[in-house]
């Protein structure tokens, strides 16, 4: 495991509980605005760029998954933070699991949001990282951000898929490529009993990229975690079901006793 400094973001009182904010593979940490307003409120929310994202550093790849947990605990390890609550989407949901499986002390719960153990065999994750490389994140941001929302969302916003799409295309290529092969590397299944924390999984009804076998398998393998399915949504539901999303974190934290917080 290696461990960078990567860029991040606070918001809220600093006594408050910590609620730590994981973004998905191609965004920055400003996917979770909406979220951070809202969250900021009643909690010390915290947001990162994972390593090769937005303005952390690019380093050479090949990245692992624990390089990414060993990121987001150095985080925790710089601002003092003993226990957080862990949000996590898509590859940041990853992250969130395996923090929650190997790191159980340092979280307090978590919330899973479009995300899956493992997404799939890795030949597809492997091509697109050998696109990026050759012609950079944009050859691929098309492409990716129409499976983050519902076509109806899609049609009415414009200039949010516009924003998402160019917040991809300008993620680093290294950066792009080389968490995108820790996705296709990534299973998580066997981790999942070992996850003892108060999970809350939320789910997209139309999501292309998290199947019903998929959401079924990552609910049922964390003992007693609660599944909400948000229909309608797609892969990126914290911007596209923002107010729910961050209606269902707010009941999920604010339901969770922890015994320490940080001063």
């Amino acid at each position: 495991m290696s461990t960078l400094e990567v860029h991040h973001v606070e918001d809220g009182p600093p006594g408050a509980p910590v609620v730590l904010l994981s973004n998905s593979l191609g965004t920055t940490l400003h996917m979770w605005d909406e979220q951070a307003a809202a969250l900021s409120d009643r909690y010390r929310v915290v947001r990162y760029d994972h390593r090769g994202h937005g303005e952390s550093p690019v380093p050479p790849g090949p990245y692992e998954l624990p390089d990414l947990g060993g990121d987001a605990l150095g985080l925790l390890d710089r601002l003092g933070v003993e226990r957080a609550h862990v949000c996590g989407a898509s590859l940041g949901g990853q992250v969130a699991m395996w923090l929650g499986a190997h790191e159980p002390d340092r979280v307090a719960s978590l919330v899973l949001c479009a995300t899956s153990p493992w997404f799939g065999p890795p030949e597809p994750w492997n091509e697109r990282a050998a696109t990026v490389r050759a012609a950079g994140s944009g050859a691929v941001a098309s492409t990716v951000v129409l499976r983050w929302f519902t076509p109806v969302f899609a049609e009415r916003n414009p200039s949010v898929v516009e924003r998402m799409r160019s917040m991809i295309a300008s993620t680093p290529r290294e950066g792009y490529a080389a968490c995108c092969e820790v996705v296709g590397r990534t299973d998580l299944r066997p981790d999942l009993a070992a996850i003892r924390a108060p999970t809350l999984v939320v789910a997209g009804a139309e999501d292309p990229a998290v199947s019903a076998e998929m959401v079924e398998t990552l609910a049922k393998g964390i003992v007693g975690s609660r599944l909400e399915v948000l229909d309608p949504a797609a892969h990126l539901a914290s911007v596209e079901r923002g107010a729910e999303v961050t209606r269902l974190i707010q009941e999920h934290v604010s339901g969770v006793v922890v015994e320490e917080e940080t001063p």
